[in-house]
Formats: C-alpha cells, structure tokens, sequence
C-alpha cells in the first residue's frame, strides 16, 4: 500500500477513513484492506473516536476487490488470502465496539457493496448505485453474499446475486441494505449530523447495544430475550445509565463517563 491510500480525519469524536484509491475506483487491494483493517483496531482502543465513518475518494466508493491484483498471482494460497483478509475486515467492523457509518457516492459494487452492508448504518447519495455482479464475469459474489444476505430479505440478495444488476439507491433504501438517500450535495452534512448525534450518547450504553444486535440477531426468540434480558440488567448497572435516568427525571443534559 502506498502512503496515501487511507486517510483518516478525527473531528469531534467522529473517525473519517477515506479510501484513496481514486483511479482504481478505490478497489480493495491486499494493502487497503489492512490499512483499513488496522485503523479499526486502532480506533477500536481509542476512546476519543465514538464513531467510524468509512468513505471514498474520487468518482466512486468502492468498486470491489482489486480484480489485477488477483490476477497478477493467480494461485490458490493468493486468492485465499484475499478472501480471508477481507472476511477479517468485514467482521471488524461488526465486532467493533463503536458505529460504522457507510458514506455512499458512486458505486459500491461486489466487496464495495458487502463494505455497505457490513457497516451498522450507510447514507448514500441519490446517485449512488450497488450491485454484486461477480455472476457476470464468472465469479459468484460468495463473500459479498454474507454480509448482504444479513441486510436485506433473501429474495432481494438472491436477485442482485444471480443477476448482477444495478440497484438505484431508492431502491436500495427500499430493500434496507441503506439507511437513507440524500442529494449528493447535502451528503457530507446528512453523515456528519447522524454521526455527531450517535457521538452524542454514551459510548458505553452504544457499546453494548450494538453487541447485543449482532448477537441476538443470530439466536432463536426465547434464547434472545434471555440474552437481551441480561444486557439490560448489565446496563442499569452501569454508572451511564444511572446518569442518563437521573437526568432524564431532573430534566437536564446527561453528563457521560463511558462507565
């Protein structure tokens, strides 16, 4: 990777990881992905960032996997290591203990679409468009295929999967793999204001809710309450949510801990 390929800016506890790959529509190359993969584990230890916004640089947001790069190596152990080091990322942003915010302009097409639908929320612009097309040059979209099955309904992920066709972000806001669709002028503005209002809460309370999502999600219902049960009992327990109350009945501004 060189130098410039990730930039991050931190403002008001808000992370921005630009991906600055412009002329290769910032396709994931091997070195992209741990710079990436390594900046969320840095954020993931710092307590100044209370939100990830992940964006790209230049026509598009991400076009997939760096398909030259691949091929200039066409060996199993190669493609192998592709595939693992992306499946890390993707579960790094699950796992991280902080919300990651998509930033959509462009394209987001194969693992740039798995990217949207692995991030916990995304705001696209109303040109945007996504699509898992491996289907149209001979290679099944297997990987992207996780993370979008777990976004939208699986008719919906069947479809983009054996088509390969394009999806207007309305329509992408329709099957849920976004959260919302905003002129591309007032994109910037839209991100930063539901990042700075997720900034705004306990990181703590925001830590354990957005585990408790990924986990109970993967449970059977009677398992889920069980669980979620116990995490609200965690929870009130916690010194934010006896401020948080405290405040709400005294009617004034919470002051957070992280505790």
């Amino acid at each position: 990777m060189t130098e410039h390929e990730l930039l991050r800016r931190d403002t008001d506890g808000i992370a921005w990881l630009t991906m600055n790959r412009p002329a290769a529509r910032n396709a994931l190359s091997m070195g992209l992905m741990r710079a990436l993969d390594d900046a969320l584990i840095a954020i993931a230890a710092d307590p100044t960032i209370k939100v990830v916004v992940i964006a790209g640089a230049g026509p598009s947001f991400c076009a997939g996997h760096d398909l030259r790069e691949m091929r200039a190596t066409p060996k199993r152990d190669a493609y192998e290591a592709v595939f693992a080091l992306c499946s890390q990322l993707m579960q790094r942003i699950v796992r991280l203990p902080k919300p990651v915010i998509a930033r959509v302009h462009g394209v987001a097409t194969a693992a740039g679409c798995q990217l949207v639908a692995s991030a916990d929320l995304a705001i696209a612009a109303d040109t945007a468009r996504f699509a898992t097309p491996g289907v149209n040059i001979g290679l099944f979209c297997s990987t992207p295929m996780v993370a979008l099955s777990r976004a939208v309904g699986r008719k919906a992920a069947m479809e983009m999967l054996l088509t390969g066709d394009m999806v207007e972000a309305a329509r992408a806001r329709e099957l849920g793999l976004i959260n919302r669709v905003v002129a591309e002028a007032d994109l910037d503005a839209a991100v930063t204001a539901l990042a700075a209002g997720i900034a705004a809460k306990s990181p703590l309370t925001v830590a354990i809710g957005k585990e408790a999502f990924y986990r109970q999600a993967e449970m059977d219902l009677a398992a889920a309450y069980d669980f979620a049960a116990q995490t609200m009992t965690r929870n009130m327990l916690a010194a934010d949510a006896a401020e948080g109350i405290d405040a709400f009945l005294q009617k004034r501004a919470p002051i957070w801990t992280g505790t």
